[in-house]
């Protein structure tokens, strides 16, 4: 398959993504409401339904970032620009994308970008353990 039908067929995905993204932000948002009208119980109750509610609000939020980067990768189709890395205009992997649809950088500038953003102190996940003595016996 031609990278030109593989960004057609990711497009398509895109759509599909976008609009379960919105029947489930539609669902959550309702449930939320429901189950602020129906309110009752101790405190212990109040306390756990705090907590859902915090879970709740978090993964809407999350679904919304998702949301608006489908949206924006979307646009991007539209202008011809979908699948070019925004830091250096080079095609971005199909793997990438495969992976990430919505990507908008290529590893190499994601990478940079992290650095930037941590300081210039970028951890390297995969050697946090590598340094850290066995537990004593």
């Amino acid at each position: 398959m031609s990278r030109k039908e593989s960004i057609k067929k990711m497009r398509e995905q895109l759509i599909r993504r976008r609009d379960a993204l919105h029947r489930a932000l539609e669902g959550d948002l309702s449930l939320l409401r429901e189950l602020h009208q129906e309110r009752t119980g101790d405190i212990l109750d109040a306390a756990a339904d705090t907590v859902q509610d915090e879970l709740n609000s978090q993964l809407i939020e999350a679904e919304s970032r998702e949301l608006s980067a489908i949206n924006n990768a979307i646009a991007r189709h539209g202008r011809g620009t979908y699948g070019d890395c925004e830091g250096c205009g080079k095609p971005i992997p199909l793997s990438r994308l495969r992976a990430i649809p919505y990507a908008n950088d290529c590893i190499d500038c994601r990478r940079k970008a992290e650095s930037r953003s941590a300081g210039g102190a970028a951890m390297m996940w995969n050697r946090v353990f590598d340094q850290v003595e066995a537990d004593p016996v």
